[in-house]
C-alpha cells in the first residue's frame, strides 16, 4: 500500500521568521562602553550646565540684591548688555583682562615654564631639585596667601624698595603707578610651576634618539630646539596654553585682594567689575551679564586651542 507525501519544506523555510528588526550588535557595545559615563554627564549637566543656562536666564533680568527685583525680578530682555556696551568703564576693563592674560599667561607663564622645563631637563639632580621646589612653592600656596604676599612684597614700604633702597634707587608706589604690572608679575611668579611640569612631562616623552641624531648632523641647541623638539610638543604647547588662558581669565583673589580694582579702577578686570556691580551696588543682573561675556570670551579661546589641536593632528 502506498502513501503519498506531501512536498518536503526547506531548511530555510522551518526557520522561524524574526519577530523584529535586530539591533545592530555595534550599536549594543557603543552603548555598554558609554555607559559608565552616565553618572559623569549627569553631574555635568546639573553642576556645570544648571548654572551655565541660569546665568545667562539671570542676564535678562533685572535681579537685584536687595528690594523688589530681589524678590520679584522681571525680563528686561537686552538693557543689560546694551547698558554695558554704553558703559565707559567695560571697554577698559576688556582691554586691561586681554592685557593681563595676554601678558601674564601666554607670554610670562607659558615661556617661562617652558624655559625652566628645559633648563631642569640638563642641570644636574641638585639644581633641578632646587628650582622646582623654589617655582612650585608658589603654585601650591592658597592664592589668598599669595596674595598677601604680593602685597607686602609690591607696596610702598614693601620688600622691593627695600631691595631697591639698598642700591640708591628711589621708592616707587607700585600698587599706585604701575598696578598691572605688580599683578603681572606677580600672577607670573604664583602660576608658572603649572606650565613647567607640563613641559616636563612633554620634553620627557620626546625620543633622545631623535636630537642625537640632529647633534650628530652638526644642529646646534637652538636648531634642535626649533625644528625638533617644539614640532614634537605642539599639541602640549596648545593644551597649556588653552588652560593657563582660562585660568587667568578668571583671576579673582589676587587682583582684588592687591589692588580691589584701583586705584581710580587701573586695574579692574572684568571680574572685578562684575564683582563689584554684582554685590557692591547690588544689581544682579548687570554683573551676570558681565560674567556671561567672560563666559563667552573663555568659549572662544577654547574653540580657537581645540581647532589647533585638530588641525595640527591632521
Amino acid at each position: 500500500m502506498s502513501t503519498s507525501a506531501g512536498p518536503r519544506s526547506s531548511p530555510t523555510e522551518d526557520r522561524a521568521a524574526p519577530a523584529g528588526p535586530r539591533v545592530p550588535r555595534n550599536r549594543v557595545r557603543k552603548a555598554g562602553r558609554l555607559l559608565p559615563l552616565a553618572p559623569a554627564v549627569v553631574l555635568l549637566l546639573v553642576f556645570l550646565g544648571g548654572p551655565i543656562l541660569w546665568a545667562f536666564y539671570g542676564s535678562f533680568t533685572d535681579t537685584g540684591l536687595t528690594g523688589a527685583s530681589a524678590r520679584n525680578p522681571e525680563w528686561i530682555g537686552l538693557e543689560n548688555y546694551r547698558s554695558l556696551l554704553a558703559d565707559p568703564l567695560f571697554p577698559q576693563s576688556l582691554w586691561l583682562t586681554f592685557l593681563f592674560v595676554f601678558c601674564s599667561a601666554v607670554i610670562g607663564q607659558n615661556c617661562l615654564g617652558l624655559g625652566l622645563a628645559l633648563l631642569m631637563q640638563r642641570a644636574n639632580r641638585a639644581v633641578a631639585a632646587v628650582v622646582g621646589t623654589c617655582v612650585v612653592a608658589a603654585w601650591v600656596l592658597p592664592e589668598i596667601v599669595a596674595a598677601f604676599i604680593t602685597y607686602a612684597f609690591f607696596f610702598r614700604d614693601g620688600m622691593l624698595n627695600q631691595l631697591t633702597g639698598l642700591a640708591g634707587l628711589p621708592a616707587v608706589d607700585w600698587l599706585y603707578e604701575h598696578p598691572m604690572f605688580a599683578l603681572i608679575l606677580a600672577n607670573i611668579w604664583r602660576g608658572t610651576a603649572f606650565s613647567m611640569m607640563n613641559y616636563q612631562a612633554a620634553l620627557n616623552d620626546v625620543p633622545p634618539e631623535v636630537t642625537e641624531s640632529a647633534t650628530i648632523d652638526g644642529a646646534g641647541g637652538f636648531a634642535r630646539l626649533r625644528f625638533i623638539t617644539l614640532p614634537m610638543i605642539r599639541r602640549s604647547i596648545a593644551t597649556n596654553l588653552m588652560l593657563i588662558t582660562l585660568l587667568t581669565l578668571g583671576t579673582f583673589t589676587l587682583i582684588f585682594v592687591v589692588t580691589r580694582g584701583g586705584p581710580l579702577n587701573a586695574s579692574t578686570t572684568l571680574p572685578i567689575m562684575a564683582y563689584e556691580q554684582a554685590f557692591q551696588f547690588g544689581d544682579i543682573g548687570y554683573g551676570t551679564a558681565i560674567a556671561v561675556v567672560m563666559l563667552l570670551i573663555g568659549a572662544v579661546f577654547s574653540i580657537a586651542y581645540i581647532r589647533m589641536l585638530r588641525e595640527r593632528k591632521d
